[in-house]
């Protein structure tokens, strides 16, 4: 439903995406919507965003940088800066009067601005749900009461909003399209590596590279040196790190910073040419997952952060890959068991045998197909357009799960 001062000929959206796979979802998502509205109207979007987005056309009122921190007792320690990003975007909100509100994931700040948002008579369009089948599903209610449209990226989450007074829309996983098919380097090499190239996937926040990276360090130099030739080390670093922090840790780390190659760009390509992947637990490793490249998953957050979170999670499983996948196709190693000799262990393991490596390989072969059709911003921007009464059709559904309607 349309805000009253709606104009379909020229709609202002607020969109809020607060870290790096929200980004890039929610940059795709404003292209699409762009390209689908065509002659029928113009849509200016403006809110929180990184620099995907604002490449996308987004008026910035803060960047996502500044409230992109993972667990309980690093957003304590960022709570004054990430309260004043809500108070400008509240703000902005009221000075601005969108038509409609976009949020994109990033739930405890999301959906704390939607329930602002809707007392301001703003609609509300969620994309990427919030992970209520793994913890606090509870908060299902308050979403159906805060949120007028649901995009949901898996087919099962329609099923977690059923009986709820919540329009719920499967729209599919943008990472099929945004993730090439490129041939990996293990399709053109027989045996196994005499030095093998490693991955380092630390996370996109700077919060989780400085928990993460260090150990990945120390576990990739124990295994680049035990190699019989040698091997390489790629760092594949989100655009949301800051680059002297990671220039810091890897000068401190056991490597020579020129062994280190730190890639920016083309980290597809990078990750598909290496061997093993040592990857942070979240959106990656889906990526990871849909190029073929084997991976050790390695997660440490706050003990505080991870104490609670043992209290209120029950899944069997940390990682997308293996949560998507039903069961365990990579290793998951969290907290204490996240050090360098584990990591090393884990990751030789998999380099020593040809067997395990196209064992996991044939297990990840099933993540695309699992994740859905292409096409997912497209079906996600013409959810929005229908939003703002730019389409006079209703969307069209797709699967036997399309869509939930209470």
């Amino acid at each position: 439903m349309v805000a009253a001062n709606a104009d379909p000929l020229n709609a202002l959206v607020l969109i809020s995406a607060g870290e790096a796979s929200g980004d890039r979802h929610a940059a795709a998502l404003m292209e699409a919507a762009a390209r689908l509205a065509g002659r029928r109207g113009h849509i200016q979007f403006f809110g929180l965003g990184g620099d995907a987005m604002a490449a996308a056309g987004l008026d910035p009122v803060a960047h996502s940088d500044e409230v992109a921190v993972v667990g309980i007792a690093e957003v304590a320690r960022e709570l004054p800066r990430i309260r004043r990003v809500f108070r400008k975007l509240l703000l902005a909100s009221e000075t601005r009067r969108p038509s409609l509100a976009v949020l994109v994931d990033f739930p405890d700040f999301n959906l704390r601005l939607a329930r602002r948002l809707r007392r301001r008579g703003i609609p509300v369009l969620y994309y990427v749900s919030p992970q209520v089948w793994a913890w606090r599903r509870r908060r299902i209610r308050t979403i159906a009461h805060l949120v007028d449209r649901m995009l949901v990226l898996f087919p099962f989450e329609v099923d977690v909003y059923r009986g709820h007074e919540l329009h719920v829309d499967h729209v599919g996983h943008p990472l099929v399209d945004d993730v090439p098919e490129l041939e990996s380097v293990w399709d053109r090499q027989d045996g196994l590596p005499e030095g093998p190239v490693l991955a380092l996937l630390p996370g996109s926040r700077n919060s989780e590279v400085r928990r993460i990276l260090p150990p990945m360090l120390r576990a990739a130099a124990a295994l680049v040196g035990r190699a019989e030739g040698a091997g390489q080390v790629r760092l594949i670093l989100a655009p949301t790190v800051d680059s002297e922090l990671a220039r810091r840790l890897i000068a401190d780390g056991p490597l020579d910073p020129e062994e280190v190659d730190v890639v920016r760009t083309g980290r597809f390509a990078a990750v598909a040419g290496s061997h093993l992947a040592l990857c942070a637990s979240g959106t990656a490793t889906l990526e990871v997952g849909l190029l073929g490249t084997p991976m050790v998953v390695v997660y440490r957050v706050s003990p505080l952060t991870y104490a609670i979170g043992r209290l209120l999670v029950d899944l069997p499983f940390v990682s997308l890959v293996n949560l998507v996948l039903g069961r365990q196709v990579v290793p998951e190693l969290l907290q204490a068991e996240a050090d360098p000799e584990r990591i090393a262990a884990a990751a030789s393991s998999l380099l020593g045998r040809r067997s395990r490596i196209d064992a996991m390989r044939k297990g990840l072969a099933e993540l695309r197909p699992a994740l859905g059709e292409s096409g997912a911003s497209e079906r996600a921007a013409a959810c929005l357009l229908e939003e703002l009464g730019l389409v006079e059709e209703p969307v069209e559904r797709w699967g036997p799960e399309g869509t939930a309607r209470p």
